[in-house]
């Protein structure tokens, strides 16, 4: 049994904003939740739907900066900035060398690990709910690579987070390929990790919306924020063109709008889109099993409702609806490589989904209080790790708003650590 707590408004409409608007309403608050789009256009949709405790290494390491110049001049490569005087996107650059190194990674891959394992227990909670049947399937991601060279760094990586505790598998050719009877593979090996999950996002969405509206929530969408009424170091009210809305709480998301957002309130909070785009398959005459990372290529394959979805690519550029074929190309050619019996064709660009992962300079969620605006929680710049760290970011606002202790440290994560 709940008890009414005050009154929030949730601004963003991606799985941060629905989750903490699913746990705050099951913790007794009353929630308005507003979105600019129709909750199907942002990147909690077309994503790859993986739960991943093996993603503990933040993007910000040792390493990323030699291979995203190497990248960074293929247009068809598996990381690509797009050329810009940007002024946001040259800061957020050199916000991004300067933590890409070996200590950031030491120092948060436990806390990431914790994170990320929180979100999943979460998810085999939620998904005893009958309104919240979006596949979720315990089989591990693969992790699979051609070259030697590639499986050592890989295989350091699984040793790593076997030292972490999490359930690892190092798997020869043989092994690997016992795993997918179904479809020949092309690879030198794979490591296993047993630990991740993976699920269907649109279902997912669909049913945090439903549950949501069955709590009592109230999601109002098509409603840009533009502006907020702060007095007193609190926020007063919410602006958007047509209405005006107030809470005890306010909730700031927003995905790769998330440095609009900020500045409207005061703040500044660096976040780069990071572009990816996938396309569904059938995935019937050499079925995949198992979800997997082609690690040369940086391209996800997931199996979901029945297809399969192949997506990728980051393309570091400020917010654009251009669709880089290049890209998509890059994706495609990609697949035979380590599955040679699939040949996809380039798909349609009305078969093309693309959507903008929040990136923040160090690879670390934004997650907690304002200490400028005091009712004011932060949760966002999730990166690729949106879908899976959902969950346990809405719990972790939840926390926050009833002003008890997080379930897990989040003392990295202050949104406010570039002011």
């Amino acid at each position: 049994m709940t008890t009414k707590k005050g009154s929030a408004v949730i601004i963003g409409g991606g799985i941060t904003g629905l989750a903490s608007a699913y746990y705050m309403l099951k913790s007794g608050w009353k929630v308005t939740l507003l979105d600019k789009g129709d909750l199907f256009d942002n990147c909690s949709i077309g994503n790859a739907g993986m739960i991943v405790p093996s993603h503990f290494i933040p993007l910000a390491a040792p390493g990323m900066i030699s291979k995203g110049i190497k990248w960074m001049f293929n247009s068809r490569s598996p990381f690509y900035v797009k050329p810009s005087l940007d002024f946001s996107l040259i800061s957020w650059g050199l916000k991004f060398m300067k933590a890409a190194t070996e200590a950031n990674v030491e120092r948060a891959a436990p806390h990431l690990r914790d994170y990320h394992l929180l979100s999943k227990a979460l998810y085999e909670d939620l998904v005893k709910d009958e309104k919240l049947d979006f596949g979720l399937e315990e089989k591990g991601i693969l992790m699979l690579y051609k070259s030697d060279k590639t499986g050592e760094e890989e295989i350091h990586v699984g040793k790593q987070g076997q030292q972490l505790g999490l359930d690892i598998d190092m798997l020869s050719r043989e092994e690997v390929q016992a795993l997918e009877p179904g479809i020949k593979l092309d690879v030198a090996g794979a490591v296993h990790y047993r630990c991740d999950a993976h699920l269907y996002p649109t279902a997912l969405v669909n049913g945090l919306v439903k549950s949501i509206k069955t709590l009592g929530g109230e999601i109002i969408q098509q409603t840009e924020v533009t502006g907020f009424d702060i007095r007193g170091g609190e926020i007063k009210a919410v602006n958007t063109a047509s209405q005006t809305y107030s809470g005890d709480i306010v909730v700031m998301t927003g995905g790769s709008w998330l440095p609009q957002l900020s500045r409207l309130a005061g703040l500044s909070i660096p976040v780069m889109p990071g572009k990816g785009y996938s396309f569904m398959e059938p995935n019937s005459k050499h079925p995949i099993v198992h979800p997997a990372l082609l690690l040369e290529a940086r391209v996800a394959v997931t199996p979901m409702n029945g297809q399969v979805r192949f997506g990728g690519t980051m393309e570091l550029a400020p917010l654009n609806n251009q669709i880089n074929m290049n890209r998509v190309e890059g994706i495609v050619n990609s697949i035979p490589n380590y599955y040679p019996e699939l040949n996809v064709a380039v798909p349609q660009k009305d078969r093309i989904w693309y959507g903008f992962r929040p990136c923040s300079p160090d690879g670390l969620p934004y997650m907690g209080y304002s200490k400028k605006l005091s009712n004011l929680i932060v949760a966002g710049g999730h990166g690729m790790m949106g879908i899976s760290l959902g969950p346990a970011t809405g719990k972790i606002v939840a926390e926050m708003a009833d002003r008890h202790v997080p379930s897990v440290n989040v003392l990295l994560y202050d949104p406010e650590r570039y002011q």
